[in-house]
């Protein structure tokens, strides 16, 4: 009997700078080599980076994006897409049955998806959340400090981890791919 596949959303930018280029690339690569379709935006910088890791494995590589808008082109690694007819149905598309969310660096978009993730993770479903690389922590961080993310007995933050580098996600993906039944 074959497994599922795992699905991860990345939710990053279309700004690459070189430090995030790098670490989304080897983001994408360890995801597809633990056997995880990514999802993501479809686009270019670091959406790109992400596909073109997840992609040397086979995986599948989902763009989601928003009906009638005209982004440009998706990147050339992405096997399939989804339009969503409205952002709300568009972060579902996201969210609704996905094993992990990872977030880099990225803009107004990206922040708009992080939130969306992770009121989701304390409200709907505890999907884990991780915040990868410098620019993600210190959303996070400040997020924390803040008190926009405050633990208590009906929002635990269990689902959320920092992962300062790509050694840390690949540690943490042995875990979490363990620790699931699928």
């Amino acid at each position: 009997m074959t497994r599922p596949m795992r699905t991860a959303a990345l939710f990053a930018g279309v700004v690459a700078r070189p430090r995030e280029q790098h670490l989304a690339l080897a983001a994408g690569d360890a995801l597809g080599a633990a056997g995880y379709g990514l999802r993501h935006g479809g686009y270019n910088g670091l959406m790109e980076a992400a596909a073109q890791g997840a992609a040397r494995h086979k995986v599948p590589v989902t763009a989601i994006t928003l009906a009638g808008q005209d982004w440009g082109p998706f990147n050339s690694y992405v096997t399939d897409a989804v339009h969503a007819p409205t952002m709300g149905e568009r972060l579902h598309a996201y969210l609704d049955d996905v094993d992990l969310v990872l977030v880099l660096g990225g803009g107004v978009g990206t922040l708009h998806e992080v939130t969306a993730a992770l009121y989701y993770a304390t409200t709907i479903r505890p999907v884990p959340v991780r915040l990868l690389g410098p620019a993600a922590i210190r959303l996070g961080t400040f997020l924390r400090a803040e008190q926009w993310l405050v633990e208590g007995p009906t929002r635990p933050l269990g689902f959320l981890a920092d992962l300062p580098d790509v050694a840390a996600l690949q540690k943490d993906l042995r875990t979490l791919t363990s620790e699931s039944p699928r």
